[in-house]
């Protein structure tokens, strides 16, 4: 395995509904990150992450998002 990892960013709408941002590589570095972080930054959207799931079989990590309404 390289030092990349392929990571989901997975929306859970108002409604309840789940809907796909994106998947792209990160960095071990990016992932690491992940310890120290509640909110990420995705296309000038911030979003409070919610839950993690690293998905073993497809050998990707998935992330469960909220988006932050900035009013």
């Amino acid at each position: 395995m390289g030092n990349d990892m392929s990571v989901i960013l997975i929306e859970k709408t108002p409604n309840g509904e789940l809907r796909h941002i994106e998947e792209r590589s990160w960095s071990m570095n990016m992932v690491a990150a992940l310890e120290h972080v509640n909110y990420l930054v995705v296309k000038g959207q911030e979003y409070e992450t919610i839950e993690g799931r690293l998905n073993v079989d497809e050998g990707k990590l998935e992330l469960l998002l909220v988006r932050i309404r900035n009013e």
